[in-house]
């Protein structure tokens, strides 16, 4: 078996958050790869371009939507259709040590890496970045790089 064979797909295709594409929408991310071979996922030119734009994602969410939960922004991110989730507000909830409904605040940088992480664990079973790596594409994501 290959090395991709057991990766996560959202690690080969530095989408950590497994975004989605959706069909129609022409956006165009910083740091998208110009080829597009997943036919369903975006792909991102690094693991920094696929975190910032989970961040602006997740930001979004806050700032236009008015989602400040776990469970408010869990369940826009990963709805019951198509995950478990109640498991996975309890998990990313657990991770940043909040209760699945307490106000937290994205535009905070420890806040948003903490919730990026735990996005990322609970999509890919696995977290595998440096900090370095994890702050430079929350960084780019808030505006603070």
């Amino acid at each position: 078996m290959t090395k991709d064979a057991v990766m996560p797909r959202g690690i080969r295709l530095n989408n950590p958050g497994n975004i989605k594409e959706s069909p129609g929408d022409k956006t165009q991310w910083q740091g998208e790869r110009a080829t597009d071979d997943d036919p369903v996922f975006e792909e991102f030119v690094s693991p920094e371009a696929g975190i910032r734009a989970l961040a602006r994602i997740l930001l979004g969410y806050q700032r236009r939507h008015g989602l400040n939960t776990v469970t408010g922004i869990i369940t826009r991110w990963a709805p019951g259709c198509e995950n478990d989730t109640g498991s996975y507000i309890a998990h990313v909830a657990a991770r940043l040590g909040v209760t699945p409904d307490q106000a937290i605040d994205l535009t905070k940088a420890d806040t948003m890496v903490g919730l990026v992480e735990a996005i990322i664990r609970h999509e890919n079973g696995q977290q595998p970045y440096t900090r370095e790596v994890i702050l430079a594409g929350v960084g780019m994501g808030l505006g603070s790089a």
